[in-house]
């Protein structure tokens, strides 16, 4: 007989991780196995931009093997916010009923994915946050990226009117059903702004957001994509958002 207090397959919640690469070959196999050791029922898309250390090739490969691995592949370097809205957009179009996105390098370590869902039974957003009790970082993290990350999260706080610690990083879950309802043709981040953008259009569409800690641990293999230009781009988008709100032209 059925234990009451375990949910039935089709009452769980359907969730589906996204995955935005680019030459994270080194890392893919590995986070893939290590995403379903602690969430076994999620499925996984991988959204990788034409990258040429033949990261899409093993996507490719994964999905063949395994049961639930879904591949876009983009025709080349278009940003991580594009390739997480063409992943918000999939899980609307296929019916999903959490989008859950992390970094495709390690740094979001997929132990920390239950606690994410869980959280979603209070809020419609919940974020993997480094700067509530209990979260942090963990190996080198100089004091220019300190001062980058907290810097940039007073920003967003001040411009956009979030409440929330932890406004730059992109380790979260959202409740897709509220993600249907923002138009994500008017989101104007292409790159890493978007983490900011999506809570403020979030909110605009009466998304409740919490955090959970998490410990952000340095990549594995690969490298940084982040670079000055986009870093300045990201807070002049900041900057015209926020002069949106105070004029009231959400």
């Amino acid at each position: 007989m059925p234990d009451p207090l375990v949910p039935a397959e089709s009452t769980r919640p359907k969730l589906l991780v996204s995955l935005a690469t680019y030459d994270e070959a080194e890392n893919l196999e590995a986070l893939v196995h290590e995403i379903r050791k602690f969430q076994p029922d999620c499925d996984i898309l991988v959204i990788d931009d034409a990258s040429p250390d033949g990261t899409g090739q093993i996507a490719d490969r994964l999905q063949r093997k395994l049961a639930g691995i879904h591949v876009i592949h983009r025709e080349g370097k278009l940003g991580l916010g594009t390739a997480v809205v063409a992943g918000m957009q999939y899980a609307i179009d296929h019916g999903f009923d959490y989008f859950l996105n992390l970094d495709a390098d390690f740094s979001h370590p997929p132990r920390f994915i239950p606690a994410l869902v869980a959280g979603m039974a209070d809020h419609d957003v919940m974020i993997g946050s480094r700067y509530v009790p209990g979260g942090g970082v963990e190996g080198e993290f100089n004091i220019k990226r300190k001062f980058m990350s907290t810097g940039i999260n007073w920003y967003a706080r001040l411009l956009l009117g979030l409440r929330t610690k932890d406004n730059s990083g992109s380790f979260r879950c959202y409740r897709v059903s509220k993600l249907a309802r923002i138009d994500l043709d008017r989101i104007r981040s292409r790159g890493y702004s978007f983490m900011e953008e999506i809570l403020y259009w979030c909110r605009k569409v009466g998304c409740t957001l919490g955090e959970t800690p998490i410990l952000f641990e340095n990549r594995r293999s690969g490298y940084s994509k982040i670079n000055r230009s986009e870093a300045i781009k990201a807070l002049q988008i900041i900057l015209q958002l926020g002069i949106s709100r105070v004029l009231g032209r959400a």
